[in-house]
This record gives structure tokens, sequence and C-alpha cells, in this order.
């Protein structure tokens, strides 16, 4: 009779240099004989990146980030649409700032990329301001609308911002644009720091006269005096770790995930499938912010998670082509309907409704949502029964 579940699985706190594969299988397997489980081909077996990064110790410091941004982009840098948090970009930031002599920092307004607002809609709305084409100083912005702070946190980010830059002896100037070439007013060498739309941006600002344009994949994607790395993705995806330190993306991802199914096969024979998942991509109906703060959701997932799911609408089968139908006929009518529906249901209208995401990103974010990310001590999760339907007995 179950459905889809999806437990969270403690696990050891994890260090550099643990193996993290064994951890997993272990974690799972000790799991499923104490509270009396069992599990199934097609389970879905999901990590947290940061500890698969933390295992890997994939970190690099303020002073690489720096040494890096030096080389690559000089002595003066735009900073244009990064997101506004402590944990996602402050470190960075600092890094960059010990790089460089002078920060310029676009934020667009009324919010981040990411949801985070500096200012309420309704203010803006009321102001006048054309956000498509006006550009203000940190002064206009204070004037219009005061010291923004965020609504969950309470911080400041145009006056945290600030003082990060000017705390590792860089000028810090602060201006807001929803347009990128905005930027180049002050200064040509630009780095992209937003995150699902830095191909765009880019673009943008060296088709308005860039003389160099980078995003934040461009930066740490090589080791820096020996420090971790991340090849596709650079510095998106980074946590803090410590005032001066920065946990990357894990690097290692699409091995580990493959490195957990092989394991549970020789030790099981259990044919699982395995992920490493990271934000989830959903958003807060009250902070209005969209979750996915990661490149992506999952860096690394086994070949039985690609495609999208291929689902009937349930609803709309008993409303519409049974409506006639009711107890047992309806059932077995619904059932059989589900065994002999098309290979893919695209574009139909009986399956409206129906999610069409990435397996990976909506089990991801059911793993993401499950952890949590504070204390539950539980960076895997154990999904069951995600590919069953109505018409399993």
């Amino acid at each position: 009779m179950a459905g889809t579940i999806s437990r969270g699985i403690k696990a050891p706190i994890i260090r550099q240099g643990d193996d993290i594969v064994s951890i997993v299988v272990d974690s799972v397997l000790q799991t499923a004989q104490k509270e009396g489980f069992n599990l199934h081909d097609r389970d879905v077996v999901a990590v947290t990146e940061a500890v698969v990064a933390r295992a890997d110790g994939n970190y690099c410091t303020t002073d690489n980030i720096a040494k890096d941004v030096q080389q690559k982009l000089g002595d003066s840098v735009g900073v244009v649409f990064p997101i506004l948090s402590r944990n996602r970009f402050a470190i960075c930031l600092r890094g960059i700032a010990r790089g460089t002599k002078k920060v310029v920092v676009l934020l667009s307004y009324p919010a981040d990329e990411e949801g985070n607002h500096l200012i309420d809609e309704d203010a803006l709305l009321d102001s006048g301001l054309n956000p498509y084409s006006d550009t203000l100083s940190e002064e206009e912005f204070i004037r219009l609308f005061g010291e923004p702070k965020h609504t969950f946190t309470g911080v400041n980010y145009v006056e945290y911002y600030r003082s990060l830059i000017e705390e590792e002896g860089a000028e810090a100037q602060i201006v807001f644009a929803n347009d990128p070439a905005a930027v180049l007013k002050y200064t040509d060498t630009v780095l992209c720091a937003n995150i699902h739309e830095r191909e765009r941006t880019k673009k943008r600002l060296l088709k308005a006269g860039a003389k160099k344009a980078l995003t934040l994949c461009d930066i740490m994607n090589e080791s820096v005096d020996g420090s971790g790395y991340q090849p596709e993705y650079g510095l998106l995806g980074s946590n803090k770790a410590t005032e001066n330190t920065v946990k990357l993306f894990p690097k290692n991802a699409q091995t580990v995930a493959e490195n957990i199914q092989a394991e549970f096969i020789a030790r099981t024979g259990i044919h699982v499938e395995a992920m490493v998942y990271g934000d989830g991509a959903f958003k807060d109906p009250v902070g209005k912010i969209w979750e996915l703060a990661d490149p992506v959701v999952s860096p690394g997932f086994t070949a039985g998670l690609n495609g999208l799911p291929n689902e009937l609408k349930l609803k709309y089968l008993a409303d519409n082509d049974f409506k006639g139908l009711s107890g047992i006929e309806l059932r077995q009518a619904i059932k059989q309907r589900i065994r002999e529906k098309n290979a893919s249901l695209k574009g139909q209208m009986v399956s409206q409704g129906t999610t069409p995401r990435r397996l990976t990103d909506l089990i991801g974010s059911l793993c993401d949502l499950t952890s949590g990310s504070g204390d539950k001590g539980t960076p895997i999760v154990l999904v069951q029964n995600y590919f069953n339907n109505y018409a399993d007995e």
C-alpha cells in the first residue's frame, strides 16, 4: 500500500580523507537492519554534496581566491549580480577583494537571482523607478528605500558587503541596476557572480564592450598552491567553512555515485540508483527565495536517474475517460491504462498537471527537504518506491 518513502539516514561526522562510499553503504545497511526494512532494486541512495566534498578535502582559502582573481582579473573588478548570502558568497567576496584594489559590486533590485529581496516589490512600484533601465548609487538607493535588511536574516547586505571589501584593503563601490552593462561605467573587467544566468550575463557584457568578463566558474577551476578546485563550476556551489575558507562543490560526485551503486551490488546483489545532491529546486512562498543556489541539483548520478517522469494524471482519467465507473471497475480500468501507456506522454492531455522536471531535480529536491540544512545529522537519504505506480501490485 505504501507509495514513495523518503528516509533520512544518520551517519558519522565525516572528515577529510574518510571513505565516503563505505560510510554511505554501511550507514544504509545498518539502518535497514536496525529499523527492520528491506532494500529493493531501483531504490535511490543519495548523499549530500557537502560531505562528499568534505571527505575529498575540496577546500580553498581566501588567499587562494585572491591569487586567482589577481592573475585573471587584475586591480579593478566589477562583481555583477552576486547572491545576497553570508554562507554562499561573503567569503568568496572577501577573497575577491583581497586579490584586487577596487571592487564595484552591482546588485540587482528588488531582489537577487535567488529571490533574496533588498526591497519590497510594492516599494519599488511606488518609487516610480524603471527597474529595466534605472541605475542607482548607494546614496540614491538609501534615500529612496532606507537601510535594506534581509527578510529572514535581518542582515543589511549592502553594508555587510561594503565592510568585507574594505576590511581587505580594497576600495568598495555599490551600484544598483538590472542591466549588467551599467558596471562598465566604473570598470571594464567584470566577474559575473550570478548562478543560473551567468553565461547570458557574460554575453551581454562582452557585447556591451567589456574588456574581460569571467564567471565564478572561472575562479578556482584549477588548484592554486595545492588548494582544492572545481573544474566545471569553480566557486559556484561553494559554502562557507570558516571565515577564511570555503568548501567547494565536489569534483568527484559522478565517481562517488557510481561507486556507491557498485558497492551495493557487490555486497547485497541489489541494484540501487545513487546520486549526490545539493540544493533542491523550490521557492519559499513567504520569503520568495528560490532555494537552488547550487549550479545544479545533482552533480553526479547513476544512469538509471536520467530522464523525466512519464506519468498519467489519475484525476484526469477518473473525471474524464472513466467517469462512469467506480469501485473495483474504476481501479482496474485505471491500472490497465497505466500498464498500456505510451513510452512518451509529452503533449498528451492525459499527462497535464504532472511534473515535467528531470528525475534528478525532483528526487534531489525531496532529499534536500528530508535531510534539511541544520542538525538532523542525516546527510544520506534513502528513497524507496519512487518508480512504483498505482498499477504495481
